[in-house]
């Protein structure tokens, strides 16, 4: 099998990695448009679907940093997809309304469509950890923070104010808890079916 061509469109995803003002100043000026059109005549308004494009474009910066996003379709396309998405699973989770869907806006392409659908995997993922992890103690979020943010354990220990052994079993434990919490989740199940 051949390798997937990376898209012209890839400027987009680097641009956001490195915070390129004019190239987040023209995804918002080339794509918001026909997101916000969209949401409108889906039961939203404006500052929803601000709020949908800043939430996908916060989801494929971590995602492209985390897992090197290769774009290989338009961004236009990827881009709609994720927020078109975003905005369907934000109605099915506010009401039970019957929502009109105008579908003669999506462009089709089945690139488009994998890219879009790793990438709300990939937010749903993150959603689900950052849930559970509020639900852990205090220590053990004071002590996987640290950890996040300082690689060495010496040092993660003694920012802490505990010996270096009790912190490596301590986020052992934490780890443990939060992998436990994460699994048990009914979410877990069906972001890996």
């Amino acid at each position: 099998m051949s390798e997937k061509k990376i898209h012209e469109d890839q400027k987009y995803i680097d641009g956001l990695l490195k915070n390129n003002s004019f190239i987040i100043q023209a995804i918002y000026d080339k794509f918001a448009p026909k997101v916000i059109n969209y949401i409108k005549q889906n039961s939203g308004d404006s500052d929803k679907a601000q709020d949908v494009i800043q939430d996908i474009l916060i989801t494929i910066y971590n995602q492209a940093s985390e897992k090197k996003l290769q774009l290989t379709c338009p961004f236009d396309a990827y881009f709609f997809l994720l927020c078109k998405r975003k905005w369907l699973n934000e109605l099915k989770k506010s009401s039970n309304k019957e929502v009109t869907i105008n579908e003669d806006v999506l462009s089709k392409g089945d690139e488009a469509q994998e890219l879009a659908f790793e990438t709300s995997v990939f937010g749903e993922k993150q959603a689900l950890f950052t849930e559970m992890f509020q639900k852990l103690g205090t220590a053990c979020k004071d002590l996987l923070t640290a950890t996040f943010k300082i690689k060495s354990m010496e040092e993660v220990a003694k920012s802490l104010g505990v010996t270096y052994a009790y912190a490596r079993k301590k986020k052992s434990l934490c780890i443990g808890k939060l992998t436990e919490l994460v699994q048990k989740s009914p979410k877990f199940n069906q972001l890996n079916n």
